[in-house]
């Protein structure tokens, strides 16, 4: 299990969600694959009744595909789809970064720059172990992204944001397989978003935030471009 989710001293049923769901967002389980019951009874160790509730959950959540009688697939991946995900993902978080700097405070502040130093830090043990910390660098990368819209005082807007910040990230990990990731611009525009954000510089921010958004989406479309199917390698 890795740091996209953490099912810590959860019950059977959420515990199979959010494994499922982990191992769908990280790239484990590849768009269009067919979710055969008995197989994943047997690799989460769960039974039918419990996956299929979970499947049903995850359905919900735009990750899985009900087939009627044919049961459960992993939603396709198509470059369309991440283009429209992507320039969503793009609109909640830029409209809500700028009302979380409008409204900033010093709670909010606060929030941000930890988040962002717990973020630099991981980013420096990737730097020098590679996908050792990846995990970790991930989920901080999250709490930086939260952090940055949590003074939106908008919860519509931040479970939105939530939704397709998962729809991207299941994009970021299948680009990982097949492309290294450029980490240093990651990390200058990491400190760039911080810096634009405690100086108020909304227009800064959203310029910033919204190219640093949109390169996940580039990656993967690059790769579509050149192969025309999502490959299998390792990340990088």
């Amino acid at each position: 299990m890795d740091a996209i989710t953490e099912p810590r001293s959860l019950g059977v049923a959420d515990a199979a969600y959010s494994r499922l769901r982990s191992d769908i967002l990280g790239g484990e389980l590849l768009p269009g694959m067919k979710l055969k019951l008995d197989a994943l009874r047997e690799r989460y160790e769960v039974s039918v009744n419990t996956l299929r509730e979970t499947l049903s959950r995850l359905a919900a959540d735009g990750l899985v595909e009900a087939k009627g009688q044919r049961g459960f697939t992993v939603v396709p991946a198509t470059l369309a789809d991440l283009i429209d995900i992507t320039e969503t993902r793009r609109l909640l978080e830029c409209h809500a970064a700028r009302l979380s700097v409008e409204q900033a405070g010093l709670e909010w502040e606060s929030r941000l720059v930890g988040a962002y130093h717990k973020l630099s830090r991981a980013e420096e043990l990737v730097a020098k172990e590679g996908d050792k910390h990846a995990d970790q660098l991930e989920r901080y990368n999250r709490e930086f992204h939260i952090a940055l819209i949590s003074g939106c005082n908008s919860r519509w807007l931040l479970h939105f944001h939530g939704m397709m910040y998962d729809q991207s990230l299941r994009y970021r990990m299948l680009a990982f397989r097949v492309k290294n990731f450029p980490r240093d611009q990651s990390r200058r525009e990491h400190k760039q978003i911080l810096d634009a954000a405690l100086a108020r510089k909304v227009d800064t921010l959203i310029a910033v935030l919204g190219t640093h958004i949109t390169k996940g989406a580039e990656m993967y479309a690059e790769h579509e471009a050149g192969s025309g199917k999502t490959g299998r390698k390792g990340r990088k």
